[in-house]
């Protein structure tokens, strides 16, 4: 009997996203707040991540500023207990955005 073992994360190859493909805030960052983040950021604690407020409040609250792996939101999603909440994709989405200049777009 043969025993194989692995340290590899992953079975399969994780999604990348293309760093050179426009990340569109209204289309890909938003649903991410949305779907992950609105629970909790609707308002009452900042920022508010709700649609219509969270470019706003992340640009005027100084959440995003380059370099983007230093800015303050790409910060949150990837470390204590925030990065439970966005998948790998989802944190290289906002990293890109932020990196492209973090447009209202």
């Amino acid at each position: 009997m043969a025993l194989f073992s692995s340290c590899e994360k992953y079975a399969f190859e994780p999604e990348t996203i293309d760093p050179g493909e426009p990340v569109l805030f209204q289309t890909q960052i938003q649903p991410v707040f949305t779907g992950n983040c609105i629970q909790c950021h609707k308002g009452s604690r900042d920022p508010d991540l709700r649609v219509g407020f969270s470019y706003a409040s992340l640009t005027e609250g100084n959440y995003v500023s380059t370099p983007a792996e230093n800015s303050k939101l790409y910060r949150q999603i990837v470390s204590g207990s925030h990065k439970a909440f966005t998948l790998d994709t989802e944190k290289q989405l906002v990293l890109i955005w932020i990196g492209q200049g973090a447009l209202n777009n």
